[in-house]
């Protein structure tokens, strides 16, 4: 190792106070800006993605006057004397409005466009259709089983406002109004290491272990709708950590790694940074599991450093790398944790760190206010309590003690990746 790396090795030894929860997470964001490049694509393609511009109605809806109902077109006055009308044709979706003969009733279908000189819909339940007749049961008031047009929305309304994430009930808003395509910000380019000697053995030997992190936080991003690449993983080694982060230029928004973060003799991921240019812009966060979290950049590159236990690098991901998304991507980050719910157990724990752990929900209480369960012994290297688990819990940093009855924040999972099978 070259007298630099060793210098910048020792430079980056010392432990600093630990940053508190909120003041890292808010850190967090901060290394990262919206991605100021957007692309034109079709709607088909838009689940999932950032909006990169307001999009309005270019038209008011609905489009035009149409049936509510399936029943008869007919005008109110013409029934001031008599109950029943000659239908006098028939018009469904689709078809052209047409106009109402004087004195008679037209048969309509639910949407079919209103007959000119009609200014009621009668529904089939409230009338007899005879044929060539129909009977009403029930005189109608003007504007009955109506919709008018430009009820539903007016013309330059928003549909899409900037930094929404588009969700399937966008796509059907936009299809209706005849959207086709649209802008969305550009979707975050994001680089994976794991770290570790102990990862590179075949999976019976000696010593080795298989990366769970790698697999899982890219698993994460792609949940999270980002352009995500595999890069490996670091060997314990200063050296090949730093021409490993020389390398990286400016191809990637973010790079996550997981382990080599803490202050161990193989902990290089901070020493590596700097000596590869890069700052150290924040290191250990008041949070369990997951203390050795650290911040920095190289050059135009973010660097999150994730703890190397896979249920703390999961933790922080949630509590870090997701708003840091989010953020490039345009969107607004969702606070974590901001559901209530009671605890349904009993817990005593050393305060000092915010502490986050896996949930179930075991009951409601009269209010449907979920009560969970805790899962897991607070144990950092195991992701089996996940099995069970329907989301993550905190309590403050003060907290010594977790009663019945307590009021709890937590995240329930969400989506195809991390959604469990019970429900609230």
């Amino acid at each position: 190792m070259s007298d630099k790396l060793k210098d910048q090795e020792a430079a980056a030894d010392p432990a600093p106070e630990l940053i508190v929860l909120e003041r890292a997470i808010a850190l967090a964001q901060k290394q990262v800006s919206p991605i100021p490049d957007g692309e034109n694509i079709s709607l088909d393609n838009a689940l999932g993605r950032v909006s990169g511009a307001r999009v309005l109605a270019p038209e008011a809806m609905p489009f035009f006057d149409n049936s509510a109902m399936d029943g008869f077109a007919l005008c109110v006055a013409d029934l001031a004397d008599t109950d029943t009308l000659p239908v006098a044709g028939t018009v469904a979706a689709g078809a052209a409005a047409g106009e109402l003969a004087p004195g008679a009733a037209t048969r309509i279908y639910t949407g079919a466009p209103l007959p000119l000189g009609a200014d009621a819909v009668v529904k089939s339940e409230d009338c007899t259709d005879m044929g060539d007749t129909v009977r009403v049961h029930a005189r109608p008031k003007p504007d009955a089983n109506i919709r008018r047009k430009g009820s539903d929305q007016p013309k330059g309304a928003s549909l899409l406002n900037p930094g929404q994430v588009i969700a399937p009930r966008h796509v059907g808003l936009l299809a209706a109004n005849g959207v086709t395509d649209l802008k969305v910000t550009r979707t975050p380019r994001v680089g994976i290491f794991s770290t570790g000697d102990e990862l590179t053995g075949g999976p019976h030997a000696q010593g080795a272990i298989f990366d769970a992190n790698r697999p899982m936080l890219m698993a994460l991003c792609r949940a999270a709708g980002v352009d995500v690449t595999d890069l490996g993983v670091l060997p314990d080694d200063l050296e090949a950590t730093t021409q490993a982060f020389e390398r990286l230029g400016d191809q990637f928004d973010l790079v996550f790694t997981s382990g080599a973060v803490s202050i161990g003799g193989r902990d290089h991921v901070r020493a590596a940074l700097m000596a590869a240019g890069g700052t150290l812009d924040g290191w250990r966060v008041a949070i369990k599991p997951g203390k050795p979290i650290a911040f920095g950049r190289i050059g135009k590159t973010v660097l999150t450093c994730l703890p190397g236990n896979p249920f703390a690098a999961f933790v922080g991901f949630h509590l870090f790398a997701r708003p840091q998304i989010a953020v490039l991507s345009g969107a607004t980050p969702e606070s974590f944790a901001m559901r209530r719910a009671k605890a349904g157990f009993d817990w005593t724990r050393r305060p000092g760190r915010a502490e986050v752990f896996p949930v179930c929900v075991a009951d409601h209480d009269e209010q449907g206010t979920p009560i969970l369960e805790r899962l897991g012994n607070s144990v950092s290297a195991t992701l089996f309590p996940m099995v069970e688990a329907d989301g993550l819990a905190i309590v403050s940093a003060s907290s010594a003690t977790v009663a019945p009855g307590d009021s709890l924040r937590w995240q329930r999972f969400t989506g195809a990746v991390e959604n469990a099978s019970k429900s609230t």
